[in-house]
């Protein structure tokens, strides 16, 4: 890395206050669970979240690894009998009514938990937290509730069979408002100050159609169905990991085997289905019967480079066509969630709504990995700086301006100390 010594030492001193700042334990009125976890913001999102817990536990590894250890066995309590996993935990429900009452997009389940899920980085967290302690009875503790969560997600939400798994509503990828939903949500980004409000109504839509219907049944009604490519590779990725994991803790082998052929089948699936060579770009796909590619270009559309078997001439044209056009995804502080060419992309945060331009660290710290198992360690080591000095000038913050590096959206957020890991890998020391 080419940025300073005190721009390292600030982010490191930043990242670890706020791990240790946003850290909450207790005994929640829920069957009197013992919790133990970080939120990602204590102010902003005051509970625990699916998939931000899983990258926070990968932060923690540099400050506590048992603590990181911690933060998935509670994490995994939520876990329920048919696998299903919420999106959102809510340990101190009593302390936060207002925070829910305020929120377009909280539907329940339960009193204590969502009816919706998020994407399953929780394996591949699994694989970080063995990998770094050699932790045997934590990797057999936590695997099979895993497992759950993964037999759930193709059992009930690939009712086609094809490998792609599917969201039925935009929250479920946690990419809660991109553009790339905008057609299937009826939402026109021609006038900022209306994204929020159409995407409420669009949301209370969904809501009104799910009333009454079990989770089991929610895509078949194909009101809004995704086979999102960000959320299939993380599935893919987690399949990978789990496949690997299940032999290191002594598994029967057909646990293996069987996450080893989904996820070969899921690879497959998103190169023949979302793969499109003439614009060198993956797709999402809408609609569970007509299977409509969404043509935005987002980020999402570089996400299968995280699976390392991924056909290196694709990996050469997203990263040569697309993530190093300065144009379009190499801006001053990478990775913009929406392409700067898109009319929807909105740096400022002027939509007063999430993921249409700004840059987020979890997407970087995917990326990155990606990069580098796909040799193209060049790329990534200037992405993992740009990211450095970005958050040395900013602070840790949600997400930040892709033109400026301003830091936006929540302070003290969670799963933005990953450049933790990013400085580590850098460094060597991962």
């Amino acid at each position: 890395m080419t940025v300073t010594q005190a721009e390292i030492d600030k982010v490191v001193a930043e990242s670890k206050r706020v791990l240790i700042g946003n850290h909450h334990s207790g005994i929640s009125a829920w069957d009197g669970k013992l919790y133990e976890c970080t939120y990602p913001s204590p102010t902003s999102y005051p509970f625990q979240w699916f998939w931000d817990s899983a990258f926070i536990s990968i932060a923690l590894l540099h400050v506590d690894p048992a603590l990181a250890k911690r933060e998935i066995t509670c994490l995994l309590q939520g876990v329920q009998p048919d696998g299903f996993m919420p999106h959102m935990l809510l340990w101190e429900k009593s302390s936060y009514l207002h925070w829910l009452e305020d929120e377009y997009s909280i539907r329940l389940a339960h009193p204590f938990y969502t009816g919706t899920t998020q994407p399953p980085v929780v394996a591949r967290a699994i694989e970080r937290i063995y990998d770094a302690t050699k932790d045997l009875a934590f990797l057999r503790e936590t695997l099979e509730p895993t497992l759950r969560i993964f037999r759930w997600l193709k059992a009930v939400r690939d009712p086609d069979d094809d490998g792609l798994v599917c969201v039925i509503q935009p929250d479920e990828t946690g990419l809660d408002a991109s553009p790339k939903y905008d057609l299937a949500m009826g939402i026109s980004h021609e006038r900022p100050e209306e994204v929020l409000p159409q995407l409420t109504r669009s949301m209370h839509r969904l809501f009104k159609a799910y009333e009454g219907i079990g989770l089991q049944r929610e895509p078949l009604l194909d009101v809004f169905n995704f086979e999102d490519v960000m959320f299939n590779a993380i599935y893919a990725d987690g399949l990978r990991a789990l496949a690997r994991l299940c032999r290191i803790a002594g598994f029967p082998e057909g646990e293996a085997y069987e996450c080893e052929q989904r996820y070969r089948r899921v690879r497959d699936a998103l190169v023949a289905k979302c793969w499109d060579e003439e614009a060198g770009a993956f797709w999402d796909l809408s609609g569970l019967r007509t299977e409509t590619p969404q043509k935005v270009l987002t980020f999402s559309i570089f996400f299968p480079i995280i699976l390392p078997d991924l056909d290196r001439k694709i990996v050469r044209t997203l990263v040569e066509r697309h993530l190093l056009n300065e144009k379009e995804f190499w801006l001053p502080y990478p990775i913009p969630t929406v392409a700067a060419t898109e009319p929807s992309f909105d740096p400022a945060w002027k939509t007063n709504t999430t993921w249409r331009g700004p840059t987020w660290v979890n997407v970087n710290w995917y990326l990155y990995w990606g990069l580098r198992a796909h040799g193209r360690s060049d790329v990534a080591s200037e992405l993992a700086e740009r990211t450095v000095r970005m958050m040395a000038s900013s602070g840790i913050r949600e997400f930040y301006d892709p033109l400026t590096g301003e830091g936006q959206g929540a302070r003290d957020f969670g799963w933005s100390t990953l450049v933790l890991d990013l400085i580590a890998a850098e460094r060597g020391s991962v």
